[in-house]
């Protein structure tokens, strides 16, 4: 007869509906007692439970307490916004010069465009006196 009230047991206790005093009848019938061939494969389940239930952890659990020390990143923080402003900085400044140096070299380039047009307009003023020069002394143009 306790044999079909336990198979009842764990029809419950699988569906999960039983209650923990149904529970704990289970424990002790899978611990303390011989148990029915038929039932063994469960005698392992509950044989862990209570097994576990006695388990306790031991070590020692180190928490870390080390506070991070915020001095240090706001000395590297204004470092490196240091760094950046100065770089910035001279890197306008490089910007500024090589504006002034294209401007200059515009200059000069502007000058030697000048001139070479004047010497161009010279070498026309050339070729002009070789074709009349051509014409008085009756040679053929080339």
């Amino acid at each position: 007869m306790e044999s079909i009230k336990i198979e009842q047991l764990i029809e419950k206790y699988l569906d999960a509906e039983t209650t923990l005093q149904e529970e704990a009848v289970l424990q002790d019938y899978f611990v303390n007692s011989k148990v029915a061939p038929h039932l063994e494969e469960y005698q392992a389940l509950f044989g862990y439970f209570a097994e576990s239930r006695n388990e306790r952890y031991t070590k020692t659990i180190q928490l870390k307490t080390k506070k991070t020390n915020w001095k240090w990143f706001s000395v590297a923080a204004s470092v490196a916004i240091l760094f950046s402003v100065y770089t910035g900085y001279n890197n306008i400044q490089e910007r500024a010069e090589a504006e002034i140096a294209f401007e200059q070299t515009q200059k000069a380039f502007q000058l030697l465009s000048k001139n070479m047009n004047k010497g161009t307009a010279a070498i026309g003023y050339l070729g002009e006196y070789q074709t009349t020069t051509n014409k008085i002394f009756k040679q053929p143009v080339k």
